[in-house]
């Protein structure tokens, strides 16, 4: 295989770790969770500020994270440990343990996309669509899709990063950004399209001044990009050095912006033709998995048809985000104790599915998990890695930002350092201390018997 240092994989193309990285980035938060968020604030207003939060917050940490991965050749511990001292390599462990987490509740998740997918196929959507996502969501059927879900995770990471990862990717991004492109051609033909697309595009300026439309913005930012997990530090210890790393990330954050604006190009006109817009501003989950497959049902044959194919998009955008989330475990193993990648791979995977039986059988438990993990960790390992790069290896990372970029982007790099030294901490901290009350209330009611689920 080919090499950075020491044997260590690379991606064999520029286009293929884009790809992969634009894959970690993208899932089921662009689809669902991107428009969701937009129809809660303000539409088009949701959109500028989610643009604004991604140039100054996201972009700058997710260079943070490629720069970090390629200068310490290894996975989040042995890359801090590295660049920041064993101190810090134990900070890494964060990083490992939010992957893990969040992969075991997503797998679930993304079982579910399966399950739906199968039934289009088989039966069509069923007429009671709140009975199913009960039978479906929880109980012994949801496990065994997550296992299916993870099987074909663990085959893609044992395949290597050239081998799996990357071949993956450059058949699935293309695959993902082809159906989402034609559910957005079909959705325009909707009776109800221009209504949606008034909402989604035409700007509410009083949103503009809504200090949770702004949190809500920052944190999508963070969670569409994969950030403070560790993903992006993974596959960017896989790169070459003279790769040029502003510009690559650039190319992954707007490719993840793009795919999100186009999905809501589709989810609007579908709102708004099918009469759900009440239905989207109760519950996320509730939205996707009972009212759309309730008005696909009702669409008749046309309705089966086009809800294979948002089902089949929900999978494949959840497939990238798993491969990126394994990887991250299956790395650090393989790092930390010398072992080779199938047996890594195997026992990681293996793992991650025992857990995420739990959140198969009780989704109270499923959407516990994703604020804790997939909330209040993400936040705090971005904090930290804002704090890691702008303080303790500002020079370093600066070295690896200019190695390989051309002139123009050499002199961003200045711009961006600044950036994570004094404006990135103080955004993610507001937002974190925000998720911790949310996240201390939602505990509380899950240990008081009350029902938190509520994953995005």
């Amino acid at each position: 295989m080919p090499s950075t240092s020491a044997g260590r994989e690379t991606f064999g193309s520029r286009l293929g770790f884009v790809l992969a990285a634009a894959g970690s980035a993208v899932g089921l938060g662009n689809m669902w969770r991107f428009p969701y968020l937009a129809s809660e604030g303000g539409g088009a207003s949701f959109v500028l500020l989610y643009v604004a939060m991604t140039l100054v917050m996201g972009i700058p940490l997710l260079l943070a994270e490629f720069g970090i991965g390629r200068r310490g050749q290894a996975a989040p511990v042995g890359s801090l440990r590295a660049l920041g001292g064993p101190a810090w390599g134990r900070v890494g462990y964060m990083f490992v343990t939010a992957g893990f987490l969040i992969l075991a509740y997503y797998a679930v998740i993304a079982g579910w996309t399966l399950r739906y997918a199968l039934d289009a196929v088989a039966n069509g959507f069923a007429s009671d669509a709140a009975a199913r996502f009960a039978e479906v969501s929880a109980g012994v059927d949801s496990a065994i899709f997550h296992v299916v879900f993870m099987l074909l995770t663990i085959l893609i990471v044992v395949g290597g990063v050239k081998g799996g990862i990357e071949r993956a990717s450059l058949l699935l991004m293309p695959m993902l950004l082809l159906l989402v492109i034609g559910l957005a051609l079909w959705a325009a033909t909707l009776p109800g399209a221009r209504e949606g697309y008034v909402v989604y595009l035409k700007p509410e300026i009083g949103e503009l001044l809504n200090p949770a439309v702004w949190r809500a913005a920052a944190s999508q930012a963070l969670f569409s990009l994969s950030l403070g997990m560790g993903g992006m530090l993974t596959f960017a210890s896989y790169l070459k050095r003279d790769a040029n790393l502003p510009q690559s990330g650039t190319a992954v954050a707007f490719m993840d912006f793009g795919i999100a604006f186009i999905a809501g190009l589709t989810v609007f006109p579908v709102i708004y033709s099918l009469g759900l817009a009440g239905s989207v501003g109760e519950s996320t989950v509730g939205a996707l998995f009972i009212a759309l497959p309730g008005a696909f049902e009702a669409m008749g044959f046309v309705g089966r048809v086009v809800g294979l194919f948002f089902f089949l998009v929900l999978a494949v955008g959840a497939l990238t985000s798993t491969i990126s989330l394994l990887e991250v475990v299956t790395a650090s193993v393989m790092d930390e104790l010398r072992v080779s990648r199938p047996a890594a791979a195997l026992a990681t995977g293996t793992a991650v599915a025992a857990l995420g039986v739990l959140p198969a059988m009780d989704t109270d438990v499923l959407g516990l998990m994703d604020k804790i993990a997939g909330e209040f960790m993400l936040l705090a390992g971005a904090l930290v890695l804002s704090l890691f790069a702008g303080w303790r290896i500002r020079d370093q990372l600066g070295e690896e930002l200019l190695a390989g970029a051309t002139a123009g982007w050499q002199r961003q790099v200045p711009r961006i350092l600044w950036v994570l030294r004094w404006v990135v901490p103080a955004i993610v901290a507001v937002v974190l201390a925000f998720s911790l009350r949310g996240t201390l209330a939602a505990v509380a009611e899950f240990f008081g018997g009350g029902v938190p689920f509520q994953p995005g």
